[in-house]
């Protein structure tokens, strides 16, 4: 169980001082049975009117600031340190109910998954479907899995990853029709084709670890990333990473899970002033292991 240090800083910069709006930060990692948070810190610069932590709907740490003060920067720091205890694909039988596609949800837990199934963006032509469709075996049931790691894969091969600096997440339709996109592009590409199976699947925003060539563990980069979880009888909710073809938690600190990436966005704020105030935004993520020496600027 490697003990891992997330380190994430995020620097708005301004042409002079500027009054801030509301900020939410998504940041915190959500702590389960593979996943365990041992410390968390968030530092915020200048130091909030008020900081107050809830829990989201989906059950997501959500801090939210207010601010009194006005500065030409906002900085905002989150270190984490984690228990990682990575889980790997996913193993069924014939015998259970999901071996196999199609398979039926059990009655208790369908009405609490119908939203992750229901599909949220237009296919008007059916290209989205025809695409989750070339996946099934055309004369016998289709091992669920075979589906599952096709589609992960298939994207990973396939498809362009292409940085945007448009603000969102772009349309399923335009991510199949260019084939490229960002790793919340494609991980929404997935959730969409899955749903049009009527597979359930969500979005998982959080931070992928880089690990080194060696055996000293992981000693420095990684970013802030995004995948797919789907649920299936049996499993639960199974990590897919269209992005890097990784199947499983390997290298994969979740944050926050959503129906929607608009749901899980890790920092969104505002600030009063004038548009042409902003000047960038500065990001650094590093995950080293626990205790290993990290500069700093």
């Amino acid at each position: 169980m490697p003990l891992l240090t997330i380190h994430h800083k995020t620097v708005y910069r301004y042409t002079h001082p500027v009054a801030f709006g509301e900020h939410r930060v998504m940041l915190r990692p959500r702590d389960g049975h593979d996943l365990r948070v041992l410390a968390s810190e968030l530092l915020i610069d200048p130091q909030p009117m008020s900081l107050r932590w809830i829990h989201d709907v989906f059950g997501n740490s959500v801090a939210i600031a207010t601010f009194d003060e006005r500065a030409d920067t906002l900085s905002i720091v989150s270190t984490a340190t984690v228990q990682h205890n990575p889980v790997g694909s996913f193993a069924l039988t014939p015998d259970d109910p999901a071996y196999f596609y199609p398979f039926l949800y059990d009655d208790e837990e369908f009405p609490d998954l119908q939203q992750f199934i229901t599909p949220q963006y237009g296919d008007p032509n059916g290209e989205l479907s025809a695409w989750a469709l070339r996946f099934l075996d055309a004369d016998a049931p289709t091992p669920t899995f075979n589906i599952l790691s096709g589609m992960t894969h298939r994207i990973r091969e396939s498809f362009r990853y292409r940085k945007r600096h448009e603000q969102g997440t772009q349309h399923p339709l335009e991510t199949l029709q260019t084939k490229s996109g960002t790793c919340r592009d494609y991980a929404l590409f997935m959730i969409e084709a899955l749903r049009r199976l009527g597979i359930a699947a969500r979005f998982v925003s959080g931070y992928l670890a880089m690990p080194s060539d060696g055996a000293q563990g992981y000693v420095g980069g990684g970013s802030t990333h995004a995948w797919v979880q789907v649920y299936l009888p049996s499993a639960g909710w199974i990590e897919f990473d269209p992005t890097n073809g990784i199947v499983g938690t390997r290298d994969l600190i979740r944050v926050a899970v959503a129906r929607d990436p608009r749901q899980a966005i890790p920092l969104h704020g505002t600030y009063l002033g004038p548009a042409d105030a902003f000047v960038r935004m500065d990001v650094d993520v590093d995950v080293v292991s626990a205790g290993a020496e990290r500069e700093t600027a």
